[in-house]
C-alpha cells in the first residue's frame, strides 16, 4: 500500500469521526507546526496552548476538509490562524534588549516595584526536544529551519504586524508558494508580496549578518565545546579577565525576566561582581534556539546541592559570544533536557589535551 492511499484510508477513517486515525494523520507534522507556531508567538507556552486550539480546531472541522489544498497546507492555514487570533489579544514577547535602554552596572538588580507582566517576554526554545530537522523545510524557503528559530529572527519577526509575520514565515522559513500564502491568509498574491517586501527589510535591519547556523559551522564541534567549556569555568571559578576575552567589544547580557540588560565589557564586568560572581555555580552545556547554550545552576546551601536557576543561550560572533540571554526559570530545564539538580561534587578539570 504506497503511503498516499494509507492517508487517503485515514483521512476518509478520520472525517468518518475516528479519532486515532486524525492523531496518525497529524503527528508527523506535529513538530513543524509547533516550531511555527513558536515562531509566531515567541514563547513555548503559547504555542503549546495555540496548537492544541489549532489541533482542536481542525478536528473539528475535518468533515469539511475537501483536499482542494494538501493537509499540511491545511494545517498550517488553522495553525496560523490560531496564532493571529492570540496575537491579537495579548501584548507581543520581546527580549529585554529591545524593550528599553540599557543599565548601569550600579543599578540595582532586584525587579522593578511594579513586576512586569510575564507575557512580555520571549522564551527559548528547545529545538532538539521537539525534533526540529537542519536544512531548509522546502526547496522555495531562504532561511534554514532552525535559523528561523533563533532568537534574534524571532525577536524581529515580533516587531512585525500579524499579517507580515506570517507571510514572512509561510513563504520565506517553509517555503510556500505567493500563491500558498495568499489562500492561508485569505488575501491575494498582490498583498502578500507587497507584505514580504515590508517584512524582509525589517528584520534585515533586526538580525545579525550571520546566523547562528553559519557561525556553529564555522567554528565545529570540536570548538564549540570548547568554548562553552571555558564560559562556564569562567563564571565557575569567577574569573572576570577570562570571561571577558570570550566575549565581543560590544557584547550585551540580559536576564528576562529582569529588565535590565548590560552593554560592553565595562558595564559587564560591573555586573558580574554586583551578581554571578557572588553565586556558587555548576554548569551544563545545552542547546536551544539552534544555538549554543548552558543549564546554570546555583548552591542550595540547605539541601547540599546545585539547582537550576537560569538557562544561558549564547549568540556567537566569530570565536567570540556577542550575547548572552539568560532566562532565568529553572523549571524549564526539563525542556532542554537538563536535570532539575546536580550533586555537590567537585567538577571534573578541563583537559587540554
Amino acid at each position: 500500500m504506497s503511503l498516499a492511499t494509507q492517508d487517503q484510508q485515514l483521512l476518509e477513517a478520520a472525517q468518518d469521526g475516528d479519532e486515532a486515525a486524525f492523531r496518525s494523520l497529524v503527528e508527523r507534522h506535529r513538530p513543524e507546526l509547533h516550531a511555527h507556531c513558536y515562531r509566531m508567538l515567541g514563547s513555548v507556552h503559547d504555542a503549546e496552548d495555540a496548537l492544541q486550539d489549532a489541533l482542536l480546531r481542525a478536528w473539528r472541522g475535518l468533515p469539511r476538509f475537501e483536499a482542494r489544498s494538501s493537509l499540511r497546507s491545511w494545517l498550517y492555514r488553522i495553525a496560523t490562524n490560531t496564532t493571529l487570533d492570540v496575537i491579537a489579544r495579548r501584548p507581543k514577547r520581546v527580549l529585554p534588549v529591545d524593550y528599553g535602554p540599557h543599565a548601569d552596572p550600579h543599578d540595582s538588580l532586584e525587579p522593578p516595584d511594579q513586576p512586569l507582566v510575564e507575557t512580555v517576554w520571549m522564551e527559548p526554545y528547545p529545538d532538539e526536544k521537539v525534533g526540529l530537522e537542519d536544512g531548509y523545510a522546502a526547496p522555495e524557503a531562504r532561511y534554514e529551519q532552525r535559523e528561523g528559530v533563533e532568537l534574534a529572527f524571532v525577536a524581529a519577526l515580533q516587531h512585525l504586524p500579524p499579517n507580515q509575520r506570517a507571510a514572512l514565515i509561510l513563504r520565506e522559513v517553509l517555503g510556500f508558494s505567493a500563491r500558498e500564502v495568499a489562500e492561508q491568509l485569505d488575501t491575494t498574491t498582490v498583498s502578500v508580496n507587497s507584505a514580504l517586501q515590508r517584512a524582509r527589510a525589517m528584520v534585515q535591519e533586526r538580525v545579525p549578518e550571520q546566523s547562528q547556523q553559519a557561525a556553529l559551522r564555522a567554528l565545529g564541534d570540536e570548538q564549540l565545546s570548547e568554548l562553552v567549556e571555558r564560559y562556564s569555568e569562567a563564571l565557575e571559578q569567577g574569573d572576570v579577565d577570562a570571561l571577558l576575552a570570550l566575549l565581543t567589544d560590544d557584547a550585551t547580557w540580559s536576564m528576562p525576566p529582569l529588565p535590565n540588560w548590560y552593554r560592553g565589557r565595562e558595564a559587564i564586568t560591573g555586573f558580574l561582581h554586583k551578581g554571578p560572581f557572588t553565586v556558587r555555580w555548576r554548569h551544563l552545556p545545552a542547546h536551544a534556539n539552534g544555538q549554543q547554550a548552558v543549564g546554570c545552576y546555583t548552591w542550595d546551601e540547605d539541601r547540599g546541592v546545585y539547582t537550576a536557576f537560569a538557562l544561558d543561550v549564547l549568540r556567537l560572533r566569530g570565536e567570540k559570544i556577542a550575547e548572552v540571554n539568560a532566562f532565568l526559570d529553572g523549571s524549564i530545564f526539563e525542556r532542554f533536557g537538563l536535570p532539575s539538580e546536580l550533586p555537590a561534587k567537585t567538577r571534573p578539570a578541563r583537559s587540554d589535551g
